[in-house]
């Protein structure tokens, strides 16, 4: 550098370097500022402090550059090497080395998409450390004592929930924990609400479910949090995440997977109707065996009648009759008790079926008041005038407005 001095004479001022290179960054970060730039991650590495550092690279040069720790855990994917990306980054000069470096604010993959990267990645990562493996899947229980589910209690998926389980099992009860299903930090609340159950007594299965959406919206249903905690889970998780398309690392966690909630719920409750048919069944099989039973006696009866009077005195004979044909009626009135009794035991359990079941009450002139978001109302005080009501009634339901509410 060359400075001029008062009166035209010339001298030399030298800077110092960390002059120099301050002034060379000051320039850089004014003129260039902030830019996008892409290249292959090279040489990566993270220090303990959560910061990362790497060379971004193409065929032709190379760059050094650094992704602060409150920059990174706000990436949904993990930067590898080999990765070509596309950065936002500001151009500055590290004084220590003097080297040129970039400074990474936002970083993409390209190619695809980060959140369908960030799955690929830990569904390969959760595979690889066995979560996946089929060997560990625990097999959903035939009769559960109560069935918890893990939602939002205003979404359709408890709606659906609700309905099929009318359908099935009415009488096995159903334990909400409420959660969010979307957002940032959902997944916290959906581990929590799956642990909260496991601790519940008499809760035999959990279903964790939700709708349908985009990649962004099952964001919570792809983390590692949520897998680990269904992993824990004490009891067996049924997954019913988004639609028959949607595959979720939730879904791979889970013992069970089904491609709706309609669907995870029947996995989950026994089939109230095909239950009755196979007790039919059996009383049917049972009585059948009893006739053959008694079939088989009397042929036998019958043979030994032949032979008593083949070789039996007059006397002895006359008595031996005596006796098959009390032997006779004893095993015919046994065979009719057993049958009856069956059939009494088969009326008993229909009776007890149709009495737990909700369609029974209303058939006796009762209704199930819902609200616009499908909750079952149990007191006039969750009801306000001019409220939209839906009732269900024995035979269809009614829309209806509150008018006025009175509270007992």
């Amino acid at each position: 550098m060359v400075e001029t001095a008062p009166g035209g004479d010339r001298h030399r001022r030298p800077f110092r370097v960390s002059e120099l290179v301050g002034g060379l960054r000051e320039l850089l970060e004014e003129e260039v500022g902030r830019v996008w730039v892409i290249g292959e991650i090279s040489n990566l590495r993270r220090a303990p402090s959560g910061h990362s550092y790497f060379t971004l690279k193409d065929d032709q040069a190379q760059l050094r550059a650094a992704l602060f720790r409150s920059a990174a855990v706000r990436l949904p994917f993990d930067p590898e090497d080999g990765l070509e990306v596309v950065v936002e980054a500001e151009v500055t000069l590290y004084a220590a080395r003097g080297d040129l470096q970039l400074v990474v604010r936002h970083m993409e993959p390209r190619g695809q998409g980060a959140l369908q990267l960030a799955f690929e990645q830990l569904r390969a990562r959760l595979e690889a450390e066995g979560l996946f493996d089929p060997a560990k899947k625990r097999a959903l229980p035939a009769w559960p004592r109560r069935v918890g589910v893990v939602t939002s209690p205003a979404g359709a998926a408890l709606h659906d929930v609700l309905e099929v389980s009318g359908l099935r099992m009415p009488s096995i009860p159903l334990l909400l924990a409420p959660s969010r299903v979307q957002g940032d930090g959902a997944e916290h609340e959906l581990a929590a609400a799956l642990a909260a159950l496991g601790r519940v007594e008499g809760v035999d299965v959990i279903l964790l479910v939700r709708g349908g959406g985009s990649l962004e919206d099952l964001r919570p249903f792809n983390t590692e949090r949520l897998a680990r905690a269904i992993a824990a889970s004490p009891v067996p998780v049924v997954a019913g995440v988004g639609h028959e398309v949607d595959v979720t690392i939730a879904d791979l966690a889970a013992d069970a997977r089904a491609p709706t909630p309609s669907a995870a719920a029947a996995l989950a409750l026994p089939d109230g109707e095909a239950f009755r048919g196979r007790v039919r069944a059996l009383v049917r099989r049972l009585a059948s065996a009893a006739s053959a039973r008694v079939a088989r006696a009397g042929r036998r009866l019958a043979q030994l009648g032949g032979a008593l009077r083949a070789h039996a005195p007059a006397a002895r004979l006359a008595a031996r009759r005596a006796r098959l044909a009390t032997l006779a009626r004893a095993l015919e009135r046994d065979g009719a008790h057993a049958i009856a009794l069956r059939r009494e035991r088969l009326a008993a359990l229909a009776a007890r079926l149709d009495a737990l079941s909700p369609l029974a009450v209303l058939g006796r002139g009762y209704a199930i008041a819902h609200a616009a978001d499908g909750r079952v109302l149990r007191s006039a005080r969750e009801v306000a005038p001019g409220d939209a009501l839906t009732v269900r009634l024995g035979e269809g339901e009614v829309d209806a407005t509150a008018t006025r509410v009175r509270e007992r």
